[in-house]
């Protein structure tokens, strides 16, 4: 770099002489040139030996340098290398020791490890063998369970079996399931009607012999109130063919069997129409009862049955879910009877209380006469008693001061100045010296 330096100088010297040279040339030439060109010379001999001393100077000098830290690199080398020796060699001693350490550490390790390991494996193993011995014990038990639960069901089944057959049976026979029927119905009218709100089995006119299952006695002011004739009826074989045709999907059975039973309705329901609807004896209608819901669903999805019933026939056709409510609305019309009938005995009670109270009047008027009366003469007893009591007075004073008369002026009447009129009869009192002491009420 100095010698690069050297050289770029002094070719820029050159260039200036070489400038200047021209510049001369242009305003003196001949000789003059000459002279400035040799005395230019010189000075540029001058400057370039004069470069070279300094660049020599240079040279040695980054000679010296050079090898100065040559020399002290090579010992910054000796040094890093033995220090780096040294470290090495503790790293290594140290890194051994470690080893040796992490390895009988590891082997501890190993060994604390595999023993707890075989703590954990026993444990576990014992504990699983217990949950597995509680869990088919429960296991077990629940199998055991279930099998004497369906043991019991088995049975139950059995004998639910039997009871269907008897409940077969029993629907078999006509008498038998319209008594069902009428027993479920007469169950329902107890529940929901007061006693004595209707008469079972009865005869609805003297003239005629028909009897029905159930009268309700309708809640209205009559002497003989009219009736509800309700009648139970259980159409069992049009309703078993329905059912068995919808279970064995096949629609033209379906079909017949549906209009079987809106047949045996329709029959029943003009039957009932012509033996029970007798007015005024009883109300202008009444009611076909149905003891099962899915009876009644199976008439009630027949289009317009039960419409066409109730209009042609004047006969409600109801089931078990619906013949509460319409029992309820009679009970209600029994509740507002009794509350007309209440409203009646009030209204009489409030008339004799009525009476009663202006006879009370009178007595209370006469009772506040006599009160008068009878405050007038405890007023004329007071003014009485008070005499007596001022001549009582007057006897205690003349007992306690015998001598006191004779001091006494006497007045030109004859009566002492301690003498005071009666206030009640007008009379003088006695002299104080007196004993006998006259009473002014006599």
């Amino acid at each position: 770099m100095t010698t690069i330096a050297i050289w770029t100088s002094a070719l820029c010297a050159v260039t200036a002489c070489l400038l200047l040279f021209a510049l001369l040339r242009q305003r003196d030439g001949g000789r003059a040139e000459e002279d400035l060109l040799a005395r230019l010379y010189v000075m540029v001999e001058r400057e370039s030996a004069a470069r070279m001393a300094d660049a020599e100077a240079q040279r040695a000098r980054l000679a010296e340098i050079e090898r100065v830290l040559t020399a002290r690199l090579e010992q910054r080398h000796q040094d890093t290398s033995q220090g780096l020796g040294r470290i090495a060699s503790i790293v290594s001693r140290e890194m051994g020791d470690m080893r040796l350490s992490l390895s009988e550490a590891l082997r501890a390790m190993t060994a604390d490890s595999a023993t707890q390991l075989e703590a954990i494996r026993e444990a576990v193993n014992e504990r699983l063998h217990e949950a597995v011995e509680r869990q088919m014990q429960t296991s077990f038990r629940r199998v055991l369970e279930q099998l004497a639960s369906m043991q019991q069901a088995m049975g139950e089944v059995s004998a639910m079996t039997a009871q269907v057959g008897d409940l077969k049976r029993l629907f078999s026979n006509v008498k038998t399931r319209g008594g069902w029927g009428e027993a479920q119905l007469r169950a329902i009218l107890d529940d929901v009607l007061p006693e004595g709100a209707y008469e079972a089995n009865c005869r609805l006119s003297d003239k005629s012999r028909e009897v029905v299952e159930f009268a309700v006695r309708m809640p209205v002011k009559a002497s003989v109130p009219p009736v509800l004739a309700i009648d139970s009826k259980f159409p069992t074989e049009a309703y078993e063919r329905l059912l068995q045709a919808v279970e064995d999907v096949n629609p033209d059975a379906e079909r017949a069997a549906r209009r079987a039973l809106e047949t045996t309705v329709r029959i029943e329901a003009r039957k009932i129409a012509a033996k029970y609807i007798l007015p005024p004896v009883t109300v202008e209608f009444a009611v076909l009862y149905l003891p099962t819901d899915g009876l009644y669903a199976e008439v009630a999805r027949i289009p317009g049955l039960i419409d066409e019933i109730g209009r042609t026939s004047r006969v409600i056709i109801m089931g078990p879910g619906l013949m509460p409510a319409m029992l309820r609305t009679i009970h209600l019309g029994y509740v507002t009877l009794a509350l007309e009938k209440r409203t009646d005995d009030i209204a009489r009670l409030l008339g004799a209380t009525r009476q009663e109270m202006l006879r009370m009047d009178g007595v209370l008027e006469k009772l506040a006469r006599n009160a008068s009366a009878m405050s007038s003469s405890i007023d004329e007893a007071r003014r009485r008693t008070g005499a007596v009591t001022r001549q009582l007075r007057d006897l205690d004073t003349a007992s306690f001061a015998p001598d006191a008369s004779a001091d006494d002026p006497v007045a030109p009447d004859g009566h002492g100045a301690g003498a005071e009129p009666d206030a009640a009869g007008g009379q003088d009192a006695p002299a104080a010296g007196h004993r006998a002491v006259p009473l002014p009420f006599e």
